[in-house]
């Protein structure tokens, strides 16, 4: 009889099967079902891993002193004191009864990190395993500054998924650039929708070129290292460079899309190697036979279930997919998590006690995580709130960029003008990339139909427009911002800075009176106001009285739509549920 029928012998629930042998200290795979009491098996028939030893972190590079160099992502491994205070006899074990009903999806839970560490989606029911040992495999960051919510009912919430180019591990120097301090190269932005229904992963090319801000950096030694900006400047240096640790690359995302990024996850070489030897290979398919000489990588044409180095060897390789860039690397990224993702929920993998004790491992291994949720209680509580999506409703997204317009044979992009605007504002207003619940859509289909009630009438023309704006967004010079585009892009001549308004204001807002409905529906149109935006007065105003628009958090910036559209934008994505083979 094999581990998978055992897992399920005479409805006996996997998580109940675990015990602690008291002889060896350590949990086995208990078979016999009659047994009142576990019994020591005469060789261990728990699931074993070989564990990789710790090797002594090298010291700390001199930082008080001259320029900042680039230096190893600065991290740490926590440790916790053992409550077992020494070589005390062990507690006499006790067995938890099952409930009668209890559903398995509730009782046990695996909280996995994976490849970019979205197969915690697929991991988020599982096997009992030994908490002690895989809570202190998780390796902690505690960036300056970053303050943790937790996960809250009724708020959308975002987690940056970051695989980093460092070559530690074995077999992984052979790569190239051995001594990559570990930049930013597959950087993912995780959005989970307030009702958790959906998700977005919107994957950020390492070659745009944006603003890094300045961030302070707590580096191995434990000083904190301010670490100047720089503008127009490579994403993926985000991370590593000049000691910059994934605090840094959190700020840099949040200056480029205007989404608070709430926790990372960051993954080096070793976790696709790991992670898809634990499951058994993940399927993936190529349009045509692949042999490619720098990376390695052969697969014959269809479907081929890849792992281990070949696994690693395929999110790598970019010579031989598309035009050869990183824009179409990223794309069979996309297509390999996605199936990643099928097969963590799928039911070879969570009925198979092996398969899920050596995941887990691999998956808390390969982790380095953020504070807020840097214990596996914390990550519980994470998948959790990730655990009901469907693979259908996760959409894998590339920030829509164009090729960079300074250079005059340009390698590097930047966001392009429009779309990534609004992609952005669609995030942020939590509207999704697929099709959700029909009653999800539905309210947003009535929320659209009440808006346009009220935004229905005529329209004033642009120069008829008088409006003065007041800054409550926080955003130094956004009132002048907003003035320029309207004077010079939008015909908007009557407008007037008012400098800051007298409190900062949580939204935008346009007052208005009943006379001047036709200037606040054509502005509203130019900037994008919700019907939520515009507050009606109830006396008419002077001829020549103006309107009275304050920016609040919600600003974005001048030109971009204050809220998201009800319908998302029409960007390329893909759907984790679906098989594409790459091309």
């Amino acid at each position: 009889m094999d581990a998978h029928s055992r897992g399920r012998a005479d409805e006996i629930d996997p998580a109940d099967q675990w015990v602690l042998n008291p002889q060896t200290g350590n949990y086995e795979l208990r078979l016999d079902h009659s047994a009142g009491q576990p019994q020591a098996p005469s060789a261990p028939s728990a699931p074993s891993r070989s564990r990789r030893s710790t090797v002594p972190a090298p010291a700390p590079a001199d930082t008080s002193v001259g320029t900042p160099v680039e230096a190893p992502v600065p991290g740490q491994r926590r440790r916790r004191v053992s409550e077992a205070g020494g070589g005390g006899q062990q507690p006499p074990t006790s067995r938890r009864k099952r409930k009668q009903g209890a559903s398995r999806k509730k009782k046990v839970l695996l909280w996995t990190g994976g490849t970019m560490a979205l197969v915690l989606v697929g991991g988020a029911t599982g096997a009992y395993l030994i908490y002690n040992e895989l809570d202190n495999n998780i390796h902690v960051v505690d960036p300056v500054g970053a303050e943790s919510k937790g996960f809250r009912k009724g708020e959308a919430f975002n987690v940056l998924i970051i695989g980093t180019d460092k070559r530690t591990g074995a077999g992984n120097a052979g790569y190239g650039d051995a001594n990559s301090p570990g930049h930013a190269d597959t950087t993912i932005l995780f959005h989970v929708s307030k009702d958790r229904t959906n998700a977005t992963a919107l994957s950020i090319p390492r070659d745009l070129m944006t603003t890094i801000p300045e961030c302070q950096s707590r580096q191995p030694d434990g000083k904190i290292l301010t670490i100047p900006g720089q503008r127009q400047a490579r994403f993926n240096v985000s991370l590593g460079q000049d000691g910059r640790d994934p605090g840094c690359t959190m700020r840099t995302v949040k200056e480029l899309t205007g989404l608070t990024v709430d926790h990372f996850m960051m993954v080096d070489f070793n976790a696709v190697k790991e992670l898809t030897t634990a499951v058994g290979g993940v399927k993936v398919c190529v349009e045509k036979a692949v042999d490619d000489p720098k990376s390695h990588l052969k697969l014959p044409a269809g479907e081929s279930v890849i792992e281990g180095e070949k696994a690693l060897a395929f999110v790598r390789t970019r010579s031989s997919f598309g035009n050869k860039s990183d824009l179409d690397r990223i794309k069979v990224q996309q297509q390999f998590l996605g199936s990643m993702i099928r097969q963590m929920k799928s039911n070879e993998t969570l009925t198979s006690p092996t398969k899920l004790y050596d995941l887990a491992q691999a998956a808390t291994d390969a982790l380095t995580v953020d504070k807020g949720i840097g214990s596996l209680s914390k990550l519980q509580d994470l998948a959790k709130e990730l655990s009901g999506i469907d693979t259908k409703n996760i959409a894998f997204a590339t920030l829509p960029v164009i090729d960079n317009p300074a250079e005059p044979k340009p390698i590097t992009v930047v966001p392009h003008p429009t779309q990534a605007p609004e992609l952005f504002a669609a995030m942020k207003a939590d509207t999704s990339l697929t099709e959700v619940k029909k009653k999800s859509q539905e309210a947003k289909n009535a929320q659209a139909q009440a808006q346009a009630a009220l935004l229905k009438g005529t329209r004033a023309t642009a120069a008829e427009v008088r409006v003065d704006v007041f800054n409550g967004s926080g955003i130094q010079g956004a009132a002048q911002s907003t003035i320029n585009w309207l004077q010079n892009e939008q015909g908007v001549t009557r407008s007037t800075n008012k400098s800051n308004a007298p409190e900062k204001a949580a939204k935008t807002m346009l007052t208005y009176a009943p006379n001047q409905a036709d200037q606040a529906r054509k502005l509203a149109d130019m900037m994008g106001l919700p019907a939520t935006a515009l507050k009606p007065g109830t006396q008419d105003a002077g001829v020549r009285e103006p309107m009275t628009l304050v920016l609040g958090a919600d600003f974005k910036g001048a030109g971009v739509p204050i809220n998201g559209p009800a319908k998302a934008p029409d960007v390329e994505k893909v759907q984790a549920d679906k098989q594409v083979c790459a091309k």
